[in-house]
């Protein structure tokens, strides 16, 4: 199961894919400008998410 974690406050949150309930895996996105996104996203092309986010920040992903 994917834990994204705040790294401020410790609130955790448990994240999959609703369409084929795979968890979601941790990503970064390049933007043309060079920018980086923190992103979740089906391993199984399901789509992506912006990263959730939690005292202002993104939560964090270990997946082991």
């Amino acid at each position: 199961m994917a834990t994204y974690e705040c790294a401020k406050c410790g609130m955790a949150v448990n994240a999959t894919c609703a369409k084929c309930d795979a968890p979601l895996v941790d990503d970064i996105l390049k933007l043309d400008d060079g920018t980086e996104v923190r992103i979740s996203k089906c391993p199984n092309g399901h789509g992506k998410i912006k990263s959730p986010l939690c005292c202002g920040q993104d939560m964090s992903c270990n997946i082991g």
